[in-house]
């Protein structure tokens, strides 16, 4: 699936994966209503379908497109897309994630695959996509949304806290080379927000953060002064973890 809605040529990009739930949707929600034009995906039409009835009304421009981002062809549909619609974006959030529990000594075979595929790999591939226009405008900022477990493993955490660590160093590694291009790179490290895949929990909803905090981070690290940039931000529930 496939759909622009023209509206406003003006207007800042923002580009989100797993944009349909949780944090991807409160980040989409709240940068809409600023007049941002979006780019977004997820792995659900139907979500999409959705997200776009909602956001279609407003004066932007909108790009949904499903993708599986643990697959790169279809990375790169949904990034040429963006490339030819929007041009250089200003602000790309590698959000899309999966979380799978289980031990590095006892987990199923291929789990540590898919857990890079999807948590490392979409950021960045990408990320090196989009970052050729970004680099001619010599502007931009980019969220990756990094866990706790990319700071300490934690038991049955397994293969998704090796993911995790490495999505931060690609935060890392990113920061230090585009710091001369003045694009920003801002590690998010999150942890437990609610969303549908807390619901179960049977924990009440106050134990945790809410999807809409993490959003208005984003949106005020993003509106800092073009001298500053934070690097990595901890954000955790008032209580601590999970």
């Amino acid at each position: 699936m496939f759909v622009v809605v023209l509206h406003s040529t003006m207007n800042k990009k923002i580009v989100i994966t797993g944009a349909t739930k949780g944090i991807g949707r409160a980040i989409a929600e709240k940068f809409a209503r600023e007049g941002w034009d979006l780019a977004v995906c997820s792995r659900n039409e139907e979500d999409l379908a959705v997200l776009n009835s909602k956001l279609e009304t407003q004066n932007l421009k909108l790009i949904t497109q499903r993708c599986d981002v643990s697959r790169k062809e279809e990375l790169k549909s949904f990034a040429e897309k963006i490339n030819i619609e929007f041009g250089a974006v200003d602000v790309i959030v590698n959000n899309a994630g999966v979380f799978l529990p289980g031990q590095v000594i006892n987990e199923e075979d291929g789990t540590l695959e898919k857990l890079i595929e999807t948590n490392l790999y979409s950021a960045y591939h990408l990320s090196r996509m989009l970052l050729p226009k970004m680099l001619e405008k010599k502007s931009g900022h980019i969220f990756n949304l990094c866990s706790v477990a990319s700071i300490q493993a934690y038991p049955n955490g397994g293969s998704y806290s090796i993911s995790k660590f490495a999505l931060l160093g690609l935060s890392k590694a990113l920061r230090e080379e585009l710091m001369v291009h003045r694009i920003k790179v801002t590690a998010l490290i999150a942890g437990a927000t609610y969303t549908d895949s807390w619901s179960q929990s049977n924990l009440p909803e106050s134990r945790f953060m809410k999807s809409e905090d993490i959003a208005q981070t984003v949106w005020d690290l993003y509106h800092l002064s073009e001298n500053t940039v934070i690097e990595e931000i901890l954000l955790r529930p008032m209580l601590g973890d999970i």
